[in-house]
Protein backbone atom coordinates (compact mmCIF):
# COMPACT_ATOMS: atom_id res chain seq x y z
CA UNK A 1 0.00 0.00 0.00
CA UNK A 2 1.42 3.40 -1.02
CA UNK A 3 1.76 5.96 1.76
CA UNK A 4 0.48 9.41 0.83
CA UNK A 5 1.88 12.36 2.80
CA UNK A 6 -0.84 14.35 4.57
CA UNK A 7 -1.77 17.61 2.92
CA UNK A 8 -0.37 20.63 4.84
CA UNK A 9 -3.04 22.49 6.80
CA UNK A 10 -1.32 25.81 7.57
CA UNK A 11 0.79 28.34 5.63
CA UNK A 12 4.00 27.43 7.47
CA UNK A 13 3.40 23.74 6.84
CA UNK A 14 2.66 24.42 3.18
CA UNK A 15 5.90 26.42 2.84
CA UNK A 16 7.99 23.70 4.45
CA UNK A 17 6.29 21.04 2.34
CA UNK A 18 6.89 22.95 -0.89
CA UNK A 19 10.51 23.76 0.00
CA UNK A 20 11.19 20.13 0.89
CA UNK A 21 9.87 19.05 -2.51
CA UNK A 22 11.91 21.73 -4.29
CA UNK A 23 15.23 21.59 -2.38
CA UNK A 24 15.14 18.29 -0.58
CA UNK A 25 14.27 17.98 3.10
CA UNK A 26 17.79 18.53 4.46
CA UNK A 27 18.52 21.75 2.55
CA UNK A 28 15.03 23.05 3.31
CA UNK A 29 15.32 22.37 7.05
CA UNK A 30 18.82 23.84 7.17
CA UNK A 31 17.96 27.09 5.38
CA UNK A 32 14.69 27.62 7.28
CA UNK A 33 16.23 26.76 10.63
CA UNK A 34 19.22 29.09 10.23
CA UNK A 35 16.96 31.89 9.03
CA UNK A 36 14.60 31.59 11.98
CA UNK A 37 17.49 31.43 14.41
CA UNK A 38 19.25 34.48 12.92
CA UNK A 39 16.05 36.52 12.83
CA UNK A 40 15.75 36.18 16.60
CA UNK A 41 19.12 37.68 17.51
CA UNK A 42 21.36 40.62 16.67
CA UNK A 43 24.73 38.89 17.15
CA UNK A 44 25.51 35.33 16.11
CA UNK A 45 27.46 32.87 18.31
CA UNK A 46 30.70 33.95 16.62
CA UNK A 47 30.21 37.57 17.67
CA UNK A 48 29.29 38.83 14.19
CA UNK A 49 26.38 41.18 13.58
CA UNK A 50 23.67 39.18 11.85
CA UNK A 51 21.59 42.20 10.88
CA UNK A 52 23.74 45.28 10.59
CA UNK A 53 20.67 47.27 9.51
CA UNK A 54 19.21 46.66 13.01
CA UNK A 55 22.10 48.70 14.41
CA UNK A 56 20.25 51.98 13.91
CA UNK A 57 23.07 54.10 15.34
CA UNK A 58 25.22 53.10 12.35
CA UNK A 59 22.50 54.33 9.97
CA UNK A 60 22.38 57.61 11.83
CA UNK A 61 26.14 57.96 11.87
CA UNK A 62 26.44 57.50 8.10
CA UNK A 63 23.56 59.85 7.33
CA UNK A 64 24.82 62.37 9.86
CA UNK A 65 28.30 62.43 8.36
CA UNK A 66 26.90 62.87 4.86
CA UNK A 67 24.57 65.63 6.03
CA UNK A 68 27.32 67.51 7.90
CA UNK A 69 29.57 67.31 4.86
CA UNK A 70 26.80 68.65 2.63
CA UNK A 71 26.87 65.48 0.52
CA UNK A 72 23.64 63.76 1.57
CA UNK A 73 21.45 65.19 -1.21
CA UNK A 74 24.07 64.44 -3.84
CA UNK A 75 24.60 60.93 -2.50
CA UNK A 76 20.86 60.17 -2.56
CA UNK A 77 20.56 61.51 -6.10
CA UNK A 78 23.57 59.44 -7.21
CA UNK A 79 21.81 56.27 -6.08
CA UNK A 80 19.12 56.73 -8.76
CA UNK A 81 21.44 57.40 -11.69
CA UNK A 82 21.71 54.01 -13.34
CA UNK A 83 24.46 53.21 -15.80
CA UNK A 84 25.33 50.17 -17.90
CA UNK A 85 28.86 48.86 -17.44
CA UNK A 86 29.99 46.54 -20.22
CA UNK A 87 32.64 43.84 -20.00
CA UNK A 88 34.01 41.28 -22.46
CA UNK A 89 34.94 37.73 -21.45
CA UNK A 90 37.20 35.79 -23.83
CA UNK A 91 36.63 32.03 -23.75
CA UNK A 92 38.58 30.21 -26.48
CA UNK A 93 36.50 27.02 -26.00
CA UNK A 94 33.16 28.86 -26.16
CA UNK A 95 30.91 27.13 -28.73
CA UNK A 96 30.75 29.15 -31.93
CA UNK A 97 26.97 29.40 -31.56
CA UNK A 98 27.51 31.54 -28.44
CA UNK A 99 29.86 34.05 -30.08
CA UNK A 100 28.69 37.51 -28.99
CA UNK A 101 26.27 36.11 -26.39
CA UNK A 102 25.19 38.95 -24.10
CA UNK A 103 24.38 38.50 -20.41
CA UNK A 104 22.51 41.16 -18.46
CA UNK A 105 23.71 40.95 -14.87
CA UNK A 106 21.58 42.48 -12.11
CA UNK A 107 22.48 42.32 -8.43
CA UNK A 108 21.80 43.87 -5.04
CA UNK A 109 18.56 45.44 -6.21
CA UNK A 110 17.00 45.86 -2.73
CA UNK A 111 13.81 46.68 -4.60
CA UNK A 112 11.86 47.81 -1.51
CA UNK A 113 14.53 50.30 -0.40
CA UNK A 114 13.44 53.26 -2.54
CA UNK A 115 10.55 53.45 -5.02
CA UNK A 116 12.21 55.96 -7.42
CA UNK A 117 15.34 53.79 -7.48
CA UNK A 118 13.32 50.75 -8.51
CA UNK A 119 11.60 52.76 -11.22
CA UNK A 120 14.99 53.93 -12.48
CA UNK A 121 16.20 50.32 -12.66
CA UNK A 122 13.10 49.18 -14.54
CA UNK A 123 13.28 52.01 -17.07
CA UNK A 124 17.01 51.47 -17.60
CA UNK A 125 16.73 47.72 -18.11
CA UNK A 126 13.89 48.06 -20.62
CA UNK A 127 16.25 49.67 -23.13
CA UNK A 128 19.00 47.02 -23.03
CA UNK A 129 19.38 44.25 -25.63
CA UNK A 130 20.61 40.93 -24.22
CA UNK A 131 20.34 37.17 -24.64
CA UNK A 132 20.13 36.07 -21.00
CA UNK A 133 19.39 37.87 -17.73
CA UNK A 134 21.01 36.67 -14.49
CA UNK A 135 20.42 38.03 -11.00
CA UNK A 136 22.84 37.45 -8.12
CA UNK A 137 20.76 38.11 -5.04
CA UNK A 138 19.72 40.61 -2.39
CA UNK A 139 16.27 41.56 -3.59
CA UNK A 140 15.01 42.54 -0.12
CA UNK A 141 15.91 45.69 1.84
CA UNK A 142 16.32 43.99 5.23
CA UNK A 143 17.77 40.63 6.22
CA UNK A 144 14.70 39.84 8.31
CA UNK A 145 10.97 40.48 8.48
CA UNK A 146 8.24 40.75 5.82
CA UNK A 147 8.86 39.77 2.21
CA UNK A 148 5.74 41.18 0.52
CA UNK A 149 7.20 44.54 -0.57
CA UNK A 150 10.30 42.95 -2.08
CA UNK A 151 8.21 40.38 -3.91
CA UNK A 152 6.01 43.11 -5.38
CA UNK A 153 9.14 44.92 -6.59
CA UNK A 154 10.48 41.73 -8.16
CA UNK A 155 7.09 41.19 -9.81
CA UNK A 156 7.26 44.65 -11.38
CA UNK A 157 10.80 44.02 -12.60
CA UNK A 158 9.87 40.62 -14.03
CA UNK A 159 7.40 42.25 -16.42
CA UNK A 160 10.25 43.96 -18.32
CA UNK A 161 12.75 41.08 -18.30
CA UNK A 162 12.85 38.94 -21.43
CA UNK A 163 13.17 35.19 -21.51
CA UNK A 164 13.63 33.21 -18.31
CA UNK A 165 15.85 35.08 -15.85
CA UNK A 166 18.25 32.90 -13.83
CA UNK A 167 18.70 33.90 -10.20
CA UNK A 168 20.32 33.01 -6.90
CA UNK A 169 19.45 34.19 -3.40
CA UNK A 170 21.57 36.55 -1.29
CA UNK A 171 22.04 37.05 2.43
CA UNK A 172 19.15 39.55 2.52
CA UNK A 173 16.77 37.09 0.90
CA UNK A 174 14.45 34.80 2.80
CA UNK A 175 14.01 31.24 1.58
CA UNK A 176 10.29 32.04 1.90
CA UNK A 177 10.76 34.11 -1.27
CA UNK A 178 11.69 31.07 -3.37
CA UNK A 179 8.21 29.72 -4.27
CA UNK A 180 6.72 33.11 -5.22
CA UNK A 181 9.81 34.09 -7.24
CA UNK A 182 9.57 30.86 -9.20
CA UNK A 183 5.84 31.38 -9.64
CA UNK A 184 6.68 34.75 -11.26
CA UNK A 185 8.93 33.06 -13.82
CA UNK A 186 12.38 33.45 -12.28
CA UNK A 187 14.42 30.24 -12.39
CA UNK A 188 16.23 30.17 -9.06
CA UNK A 189 19.39 28.05 -8.93
CA UNK A 190 20.19 26.83 -5.42
CA UNK A 191 23.21 24.54 -5.72
CA UNK A 192 21.92 23.57 -9.18
CA UNK A 193 22.68 24.19 -12.83
CA UNK A 194 20.87 24.56 -16.11
CA UNK A 195 21.97 24.38 -19.74
CA UNK A 196 21.41 27.16 -22.27
CA UNK A 197 21.10 25.60 -25.73
CA UNK A 198 21.97 27.12 -29.11
CA UNK A 199 22.19 25.08 -32.32
CA UNK A 200 22.84 21.91 -30.35
CA UNK A 201 25.61 23.53 -28.27
CA UNK A 202 25.38 24.39 -24.58
CA UNK A 203 26.50 26.96 -22.04
CA UNK A 204 26.12 25.60 -18.50
CA UNK A 205 25.00 28.05 -15.81
CA UNK A 206 25.27 26.98 -12.17
CA UNK A 207 24.11 28.84 -9.10
CA UNK A 208 24.77 28.40 -5.39
CA UNK A 209 22.76 29.33 -2.33
CA UNK A 210 24.08 32.12 -0.10
CA UNK A 211 27.72 31.64 0.90
CA UNK A 212 28.03 34.79 3.04
CA UNK A 213 25.38 34.68 5.74
CA UNK A 214 23.81 31.22 5.65
CA UNK A 215 26.88 29.28 4.42
CA UNK A 216 24.65 26.87 2.48
CA UNK A 217 26.54 26.94 -0.83
CA UNK A 218 27.48 23.60 -2.39
CA UNK A 219 29.73 23.88 -5.44
CA UNK A 220 29.98 20.13 -5.92
CA UNK A 221 26.23 19.63 -6.04
CA UNK A 222 25.82 22.63 -8.36
CA UNK A 223 28.23 21.10 -10.88
CA UNK A 224 26.97 17.51 -10.81
CA UNK A 225 26.18 16.40 -14.34
CA UNK A 226 28.06 19.16 -16.17
CA UNK A 227 30.27 17.46 -18.82
CA UNK A 228 34.01 18.10 -18.62
CA UNK A 229 35.43 20.74 -20.92
CA UNK A 230 32.19 22.63 -21.47
CA UNK A 231 31.82 26.39 -21.04
CA UNK A 232 30.57 27.11 -17.52
CA UNK A 233 29.28 30.14 -15.64
CA UNK A 234 28.77 30.25 -11.88
CA UNK A 235 26.35 32.63 -10.17
CA UNK A 236 27.00 33.45 -6.53
CA UNK A 237 25.73 36.29 -4.42
CA UNK A 238 29.13 36.93 -2.86
CA UNK A 239 32.71 36.73 -4.20
CA UNK A 240 33.83 35.02 -0.98
CA UNK A 241 34.01 31.57 -2.60
CA UNK A 242 36.27 32.80 -5.41
CA UNK A 243 39.12 30.39 -4.62
CA UNK A 244 36.91 27.30 -4.26
CA UNK A 245 35.05 28.14 -7.48
CA UNK A 246 38.25 28.64 -9.47
CA UNK A 247 39.66 25.27 -8.43
CA UNK A 248 36.30 23.62 -9.07
CA UNK A 249 36.93 24.46 -12.73
CA UNK A 250 34.36 27.14 -13.54
CA UNK A 251 35.23 29.45 -16.44
CA UNK A 252 33.26 32.50 -15.33
CA UNK A 253 32.06 33.77 -11.96
CA UNK A 254 29.46 36.54 -11.57
CA UNK A 255 28.55 37.99 -8.20
CA UNK A 256 27.74 41.13 -6.24
CA UNK A 257 27.17 41.69 -2.50
CA UNK A 258 29.90 44.28 -1.91
CA UNK A 259 28.08 47.20 -3.61
CA UNK A 260 31.59 48.23 -4.64
CA UNK A 261 31.77 49.87 -1.22
CA UNK A 262 28.75 52.13 -1.97
CA UNK A 263 30.35 55.02 -0.04
CA UNK A 264 33.80 55.44 -1.56
CA UNK A 265 36.69 57.85 -1.47
CA UNK A 266 37.55 59.86 -4.59
CA UNK A 267 38.75 57.48 -7.28
CA UNK A 268 36.19 54.88 -6.24
CA UNK A 269 38.28 53.51 -3.36
CA UNK A 270 35.91 51.64 -1.00
CA UNK A 271 35.91 52.69 2.63
CA UNK A 272 34.51 49.26 3.58
CA UNK A 273 33.71 46.05 1.71
CA UNK A 274 31.31 43.78 3.59
CA UNK A 275 32.84 40.52 2.47
CA UNK A 276 35.47 38.14 3.77
CA UNK A 277 37.70 38.29 0.71
CA UNK A 278 40.67 40.23 -0.67
CA UNK A 279 39.98 43.58 -2.27
CA UNK A 280 41.05 42.46 -5.73
CA UNK A 281 37.79 40.46 -6.02
CA UNK A 282 35.69 43.15 -4.32
CA UNK A 283 34.81 45.22 -7.36
CA UNK A 284 34.89 44.92 -11.15
CA UNK A 285 36.73 42.31 -13.27
CA UNK A 286 39.34 39.94 -11.86
CA UNK A 287 40.98 36.57 -12.54
CA UNK A 288 42.23 33.65 -10.48
CA UNK A 289 43.62 30.24 -11.45
CA UNK A 290 42.21 30.41 -14.96
CA UNK A 291 38.75 31.58 -13.88
CA UNK A 292 37.49 35.03 -14.87
CA UNK A 293 35.21 36.89 -12.49
CA UNK A 294 33.20 40.06 -12.19
CA UNK A 295 31.95 41.59 -8.94
CA UNK A 296 29.25 44.13 -9.72
CA UNK A 297 28.77 47.32 -7.72
CA UNK A 298 25.05 46.57 -7.96
CA UNK A 299 22.03 48.65 -8.89
CA UNK A 300 20.56 49.20 -5.43
CA UNK A 301 21.64 50.44 -2.02
CA UNK A 302 21.78 48.89 1.44
CA UNK A 303 21.45 50.38 4.93
CA UNK A 304 21.45 53.98 3.69
CA UNK A 305 20.03 55.06 0.34
CA UNK A 306 23.15 56.91 -0.77
CA UNK A 307 26.16 56.44 -3.05
CA UNK A 308 29.37 58.43 -3.29
CA UNK A 309 32.10 57.86 -5.91
CA UNK A 310 30.49 54.51 -6.67
CA UNK A 311 27.60 54.81 -9.16
CA UNK A 312 24.92 52.12 -9.32
CA UNK A 313 25.33 49.79 -12.25
CA UNK A 314 23.73 47.07 -14.29
CA UNK A 315 26.21 44.97 -16.22
CA UNK A 316 26.22 43.72 -19.79
CA UNK A 317 28.77 40.93 -20.28
CA UNK A 318 29.62 39.76 -23.79
CA UNK A 319 31.07 36.28 -24.38
CA UNK A 320 33.49 35.79 -27.24
CA UNK A 321 35.92 33.17 -28.54
CA UNK A 322 38.38 35.98 -29.12
CA UNK A 323 38.99 35.06 -32.75
CA UNK A 324 38.66 37.27 -35.77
Amino acid sequence: MTHVAPKPQHDDELLEYRLALRLGPVHARQRLGIEREFESRLVDPGGHFCHVEKWYSLHGLIRGCLRLSGLLGRAESNARRMRTVEHRFVLPHLPEAFEGFRILHLTDLHVDMDAPMLEAIIQHVEGIDYDLCVLTGDYRKLTWGPIEASLEGMRRLRRVLRGTPLAVLGNHDSIRMLPPLEDMGYQVLLNEHTAIERDGNHLYVAGVDDAHFYKVDNLQRAAEGIPNGKATLLLSHTPEIWRQAAHAGYDLFLCGHTHGGQICLPGGIPVLLDADCPRFVGKGPWQHAGMQGYTSCGAGTSMVHARLNCPPEVNLHTLTRGTG
